[in-house]
C-alpha cells in the first residue's frame, strides 16, 4: 500500500467508525500572530480541544499537511523532513481510551498490514508528585489487543529515556513505561510546566521496529522504543485528555475527556514498505530518482544531498501550490530559503541546469488526489518556482564569474560586499564558494564587509532613519543578527545590572542595534566594560537559539519570559531561548546559534529619556 493509498484508506476507516471528515488547515497562516505555518495536525483543532463546541460534531477525522522549519537543520537523516503529512482524529468527550487504542491497532495491522510483532507501544508511568497514577488502563488495554493476535505482551517500566539508553529491551517485552519526557501531553512540555486550566494527559506512542541491525550502539546506546537510534520510529501518538490542572497546582480528572491523535503518513508509509528511510516511499521516492536521472550519481553514495533537495521541492510546491510567492519577508522568506537551498546542493551534485520543471512534475503528480481547496494555485506553483530559480541562478552566475576575477589576490571584506551590493550575490554563499574553489579569504572579511555594508547604508539614508516596524528595518542577514544580540545585551544588562531591567524600546538596522532600558543612572566605565565581556562570552560559548509556542499566562507567570506589550499579546505567542541565559516572547528573525555573531561592541551609552537609558552596539 502506497502513501497515497494509507491516506484514503485511513480517512474511510475513521468515517466507517462515525467521524466527519473536515478539511485541513491551510499550510500557510495569515491571521496567527505566533507562528508563520501549521506545523502539527491538531493546531488547527486546539480550540475544540480546549473546549469549544466544533460545528461538525464529536467525531472528527482529517489528513493535515504540516511544515517545520526547525527541522530544516536535521533534513539529510533517514527520517527528518520539514514538510509531512499527519493523519488525524479526535473524539471531544465521546469515545476513549479503550476504542482509540483498538482502532488504530486494527487500522494498523488490518488495513495497512504491518506485522503486529514488530509493534511496540509506550505509556505513562504516573507522577506521585502530584498524585497522577500510572496509566495501566492503556497498558492493559494494548495488552488485549496484543493476545488477540496471539501475542504476550510484556509491560516493563523504562522511566526515563536515559535508563532505556542502558538497560535495552529484553526478549518479549512490548509495553514501556516512560516518564513525562516521553508520554504526557500539554501545550507547554511536562507535568510540571502544564498551564493552569489546561486540559492535559498521558499520551500512548506507536513504533515500528526495522531490526536490531538498525541500532548503533556505540552512538545511540541500547535499543528501545524511545532511543535515537534507527531500529525504532514512531509511527503515531494517542493523546488522552483527561486531567485539568487546577489553580493550586493539583490535577483532577474531566469529566469530558478527550482524544487527540496523530499519525505520521510518511512514517507510516516507511513501515508499509519495511524502510527505515521514509525517502523511500512513494511520495518521496520518485524525486530521488529524478535526481539520479539528471546528475548521474546515485542515491546511496549521495544521500543528504538527495535528501535535502527532495525534502525542500516538496515543502516548496505545496506551498506555492497553496498560492504562496518567493520573497524576501516572512513566509516568503521561507519559501525562498527552501528553494535556494535545493538549488545549491544540486550544484553540489553537479546539476547545473535549471532542474525545477522535471522535479516539480514529479512532485505534483503525487499530489494529484488532494482537492483544490487545500491547493488552490497549483496550476501556478511551476511558474511560480520557475521564476525564482531563474533568478537565483542569474545571480549565481554572475557572482560566480566575479569571484573568480578575484581568485589570484584572494577576497577581501569589501570585495565581497561589492558581489552582494553590485551583484546580488550573498554574503555566505560567497564566502562558501570561495572556500569551495581554494580562493584565500581575508581573516578579517566580516569586519570589513560590514564596514562597506555601513558606510553604503549612511549614504542613502533618508529622514526617515530608524523608523521601522517592530523595531527591525529588514530580516537580512546582519538585522537578524543584530536582533538576537539585543536579545543577549538584555540578558547581560539583567544579570550585571539590575535584574528588574526590562526593555523599554528597540531599533535595530543592518549596521547597528538599539536598546532603550529602564535606569535611572549612567553605567560606570567598568560596568559598561562588563556587560560588553558577558556578551562576548555568551557569543564565544556558540550557545543555541530556540523557539517554542507557549500560553500567554504560563509564559508570563511560570517562565518569567521577559516582554513588553503582555496586555496586547494573544492568548499563544512565541518565546525564543538563547542557551539558559535569555528567555523572551518575541517574533524573530533570530539566528540559530550565538557563534556567527561576531565581536560585541558598545559604541555609545546616554539618556533617552527619564528614567531610560539607550545602548548603540554594533558587530564587528
Amino acid at each position: 500500500m502506497n502513501a497515497s493509498e494509507i491516506r484514503k484508506k485511513f480517512l474511510e476507516f475513521q468515517k466507517n467508525n462515525g467521524h466527519v471528515e473536515i478539511p485541513p488547515a491551510p499550510m500557510v497562516l495569515e491571521d496567527d500572530p505566533t507562528t508563520l505555518f501549521t506545523g502539527s495536525g491538531m493546531q488547527p483543532l486546539l480550540p475544540y480541544l480546549l473546549g469549544k463546541t466544533h460545528p461538525e460534531g464529536a467525531r472528527l477525522t482529517d489528513s493535515q499537511p504540516c511544515l517545520r522549519l526547525q527541522d530544516i537543520d536535521d533534513v539529510g537523516d533517514p527520517r527528518h523532513t520539514t514538510v509531512f503529512e499527519m493523519l488525524g482524529n479526535w473524539s471531544l468527550g465521546d469515545y476513549f481510551k479503550r476504542d482509540q487504542i483498538k482502532n488504530f491497532f486494527t487500522f494498523l495491522t488490518e488495513i495497512v498490514g504491518l506485522d503486529p510483532e514488530r509493534i511496540y507501544v509506550t505509556c505513562f508511568i504516573g507522577n506521585k508528585k502530584y498524585g497522577i497514577p500510572k496509566d495501566t488502563e492503556a497498558a492493559e488495554i494494548w495488552q488485549e489487543v496484543f493476545a488477540e493476535k496471539g501475542i504476550d505482551a510484556k509491560i516493563v517500566e523504562i522511566g526515563s529515556a536515559e535508563n532505556g539508553n542502558q538497560r535495552g529491551i529484553k526478549p518479549g517485552e512490548r509495553i514501556f513505561f516512560y516518564d513525562d519526557h516521553e508520554n504526557w501531553w500539554s501545550r507547554a512540555g511536562g507535568v510540571d510546566s502544564t498551564p493552569i486550566g489546561d486540559p492535559c494527559g498521558p499520551d500512548s506512542e506507536v513504533f515500528y521496529d526495522f531490526g536490531e541491525d538498525k541500532q548503533d550502539i556505540e552512538k545511540f546506546g541500547q535499543s528501545h522504543p524511545a532511543s535515537d537510534g534507527a531500529r525504532f520510529m514512531e509511527i503515531g501518538n494517542q493523546v488522552f485528555m483527561q486531567y485539568r490542572r487546577n489553580d493550586d497546582g493539583s490535577f483532577s480528572e474531566l469529566e469530558k475527556k478527550n482524544i487527540d491523535f496523530g499519525a505520521g503518513l510518511e512514517r507510516i508509509a516507511a513501515a508499509a514498505i519495511d524502510s527505515f528511510d521514509v525517502f523511500k516511499i512513494s511520495l518521496i521516492y520518485p524525486i530521488i530518482k529524478k535526481l539520479e536521472e539528471l546528475s548521474g550519481k546515485n542515491y546511496e553514495n549521495n544521500t543528504d544531498e538527495m535528501r535535502i533537495i527532495a525534502d525542500h521541492l516538496r515543502g516548496a510546491y505545496l506551498l506555492a501550490a497553496q498560492g504562496l510567492s518567493p520573497s524576501n519577508k516572512a513566509q516568503g522568506y521561507a519559501l525562498r530559503r527552501l528553494i535556494r537551498r535545493a538549488i545549491l546542493k544540486a550544484l553540489d551534485l553537479g546539476i547545473a541546469q535549471n532542474f525545477l520543471a522535471d522535479t516539480i512534475s514529479t512532485i505534483s503528480d503525487e499530489y494529484k488526489s488532494l482537492p483544490d481547496n487545500i491547493l488552490p494555485a497549483r496550476a501556478n506553483a511551476l511558474e511560480t518556482l520557475e521564476r525564482e530559480e531563474l533568478a537565483f541562478r542569474k545571480t549565481l552566475n554572475r557572482g560566480m564569474k566575479e569571484l573568480l576575477k578575484m581568485k589570484e589576490n584572494g577576497i577581501s571584506g569589501a570585495e565581497f560586499f561589492k558581489l552582494q551590493d553590485t551583484y546580488g550575490f550573498p554574503l555566505e554563499i560567497a564566502v562558501e564558494e570561495a572556500y569551495r574553489q581554494n580562493i584565500p579569504v581575508d581573516k578579517n572579511y566580516l569586519a570589513d564587509f560590514n564596514r562597506a555594508l555601513s558606510e553604503q547604508r549612511e549614504r542613502s539614508r533618508t529622514a526617515s532613519k530608524g523608523m521601522f516596524k517592530g523595531g527591525l528595518e529588514d530580516h537580512g542577514e546582519m538585522t537578524t543578527k543584530y536582533h538576537t544580540a539585543t536579545h543577549l545585551l538584555l540578558a547581560a544588562l539583567q544579570k550585571l545590572i539590575d535584574p528588574n531591567i526590562v526593555q523599554k524600546g528597540s531599533n535595530i538596522t543592518s549596521d547597528r542595534l538599539r536598546l532603550d532600558f529602564n535606569l535611572d543612572r549612567k553605567l560606570s566605565p567598568d560596568e559598561r566594560s562588563a556587560v560588553e565581556e558577558q556578551v562576548n562570552a555568551w557569543i564565544s560559548e556558540d550557545l543555541p537559539v530556540s523557539h517554542q509556542e507557549y500560553d500567554k499566562d504560563y509564559a508570563k507567570n511560570t517562565l518569567h519570559a521577559s516582554g513588553q506589550f503582555w496586555e496586547k499579546y494573544p492568548d499563544r505567542l512565541t518565546v525564543y531561548e538563547i542557551g539558559e541565559i535569555s528567555r523572551e516572547v518575541c517574533g524573530g528573525p533570530h539566528v540559530d546559534h550565538t557563534g556567527i555573531l561576531g565581536n560585541f561592541k558598545i559604541k555609545k551609552e546616554e539618556s533617552s529619556s527619564a528614567g531610560v537609558r539607550r545602548i548603540k552596539a554594533i558587530l564587528e
